[in-house]
């Protein structure tokens, strides 16, 4: 049986450590684990993973991320996957940094790689699973915080959160969508805490925005990033 696993992005070396390519992020650590490398395909950057008699099929959409709904239907398409068997992964700003949410079906929430995917496909009722990226900026500094690349301690942070969304997506291809989120979306809680702060301190709500190396890239002429 096979299963597309979406993980949402925008292409360029200039993104690969934003947190907003949370979804590419997630992907790379589980093509490397299994020791497959990416091919870079019509769409997107593919490859296939073979888990307990299932075939995952792990797609990261070249398009940037208000095209996604491209790559997810030309892929579901030449692949005749059915929708339930499709997952998508994408970062979240209203759920804090390392929260983990899984649900099937939902709003986009305000991100665009989610609404372009619910528009061509003409349906929001498809798997997917939230990554909170926290909301750590001012008004205002939304985009420089999404598409700024995590702090060292937000990144050190976000390798344990990995390794469950990693295991969640091989649950829901072998136990199915139901079972994984009674089993894994309690544990994808975490209290809302400064990953710096050894202590766990509650981290502020809006600390200030990031600057210097963690500024995002210049998009690209024409290029749709958020």
């Amino acid at each position: 049986m096979k299963y597309l696993i979406v993980g949402l992005g925008n292409t360029g070396e200039g993104y690969k450590n934003t947190r907003h390519n949370i979804g590419f992020t997630i992907l790379d650590a589980m093509a490397m684990a299994s020791n497959i490398s990416f091919t870079d395909k019509r769409y997107g950057a593919v490859c296939e993973i073979k888990y307990k008699g299932r075939n995952l099929i792990l797609l990261k959409p070249s398009t940037f991320m208000n095209l996604s709904g491209n790559a997810v239907d030309y892929w579901l398409k030449k692949e005749n996957i059915p929708l339930e068997n499709m997952l998508v992964i994408s970062d979240d700003l209203a759920i804090p940094l390392g929260s983990i949410r899984m649900r099937p079906k939902g709003s986009d929430g305000g991100h665009n790689g989610l609404a372009h995917i619910s528009s061509i496909l003409s349906t929001n009722e498809y798997p997917r699973i939230r990554v909170g990226i926290g909301n750590g900026f001012h008004k205002g500094g939304q985009v420089d915080f999404v598409l700024g690349n995590w702090t060292t301690e937000e990144k050190k942070f976000m390798e344990e959160r990995i390794s469950i969304v990693i295991e969640m997506i091989k649950s829901f291809a072998f136990a199915g969508l139901e079972l994984t989120m009674t089993a894994f979306n309690k544990a994808g809680k975490v209290p809302t805490i400064d990953p710096s702060d050894p202590k766990g301190t509650p981290a502020p709500n809006n600390p200030p925005s990031p600057s210097g190396p963690n500024n995002p890239p210049s998009p690209p002429k024409g290029g749709l990033i958020l």
